[in-house]
């Protein structure tokens, strides 16, 4: 049920450093042709860190783990689904072709022995908790599986201190990279401290060592600010978020649906800032989750 890609089976049978990539940000996060052009440009950030990037997604009811120039071409131009932990299997048994979230990345990843994976942000908790109790599958994912995620903190649409407040009842270790605040997605800053910073991907390679020898279950967040040129301020994405949110709840918008509606939004109403920013920060995650995953072999 599972198929390599030939340069990720080569990487795992010589035991050689591999970064996994989500796919819902080809499919559901970014307008096309950019999806393409962003998939193909962070694979290439990966292979000159030296590393082998393994782009995941489910094909024909197939797991990719590692798309050929081919299959990305396609996954780019597909009506994918998107597959979370709760129909990861429904989407191979009934042969359906999907993009894989954090959640089901960190499921797939586990399966073929690969401890780094670089993304975006991730899920958490959404607004409106009490009425919704909408909360990510992505956060009950880093509770129990023990893979290294690399990312630019929770995606900014989020509620950041309730999603920080859920990842430390559950024991997740949430390390901010040459930082002590948590990053906000578009923003460097939130306003939330955070426990654990870790200044060099050595030590962080070293801190997942660590943990494997005290067999602690669970994953490690390790979040990476945007780079500085590229972030919007805090205050000022507050407002466009605000505004996306009330819209999203005018449209009766929600589940599945309400992540990929905001970030359109956002597009549109940053006039395509917020585009350029998640582009800045995906590919500064993929250097950092490189030099982890090579350290981590040479551990």
């Amino acid at each position: 049920m599972i198929k390599y890609s030939k340069e990720v089976l080569k990487a795992l049978k010589e035991n050689k450093p591999i970064v996994a990539l989500e796919s819902t940000i080809i499919t559901h996060g970014l307008p096309s042709p950019t999806n393409l052009l962003m998939a193909n440009e962070v694979e290439d950030i990966i292979k000159k860190e030296g590393a082998t990037p393994a782009t995941i997604a489910i094909i024909d009811g197939v797991i990719h783990v590692g798309l050929e120039p081919y299959e990305l071409t396609k996954l780019s131009n597909a009506e994918a689904l998107k597959a979370s932990r709760s129909d990861l299997a429904y989407m191979v048994s009934m042969k359906k072709t999907a993009s894989t979230t954090v959640a089901a990345t960190m499921m797939i990843c586990k399966m073929a022995g690969i401890k780094v994976f670089v993304t975006g942000g991730i899920g958490g908790v959404h607004h409106d908790y009490a009425n919704l109790l909408d909360v990510s599958a992505d956060l009950e994912e880093l509770s129990k599986t023990d893979i290294c995620v690399v990312c630019a903190g929770p995606k900014a649409i989020l509620d950041l201190e309730k999603t920080m407040e859920y990842l430390e009842t559950k024991g997740v270790s949430v390390i901010g990279y040459k930082t002590r605040e948590l990053p906000a997605f578009y923003s460097r800053e939130s306003g939330i401290n955070l426990n654990l910073s870790i200044d060099t991907p050595k030590k962080i390679a070293e801190f997942i060592k660590t943990k494997e020898k005290l067999s602690i279950e669970g994953g490690i967040l390790v979040v990476n600010p945007i780079p500085r040129e590229s972030e919007i301020k805090k205050e000022r994405m507050d407002t466009y978020i605000e505004k996306a949110l009330q819209d999203a709840k005018r449209k009766h918008i929600k589940g599945k649906e309400l992540t990929p509606y905001l970030l359109n939004a956002l597009k549109e109403l940053t006039k395509g800032e917020s585009l350029n920013a998640n582009l800045a920060l995906v590919y500064n995650n993929a250097v950092l989750g490189a030099k982890i995953s090579k350290l981590l072999c040479t551990l």
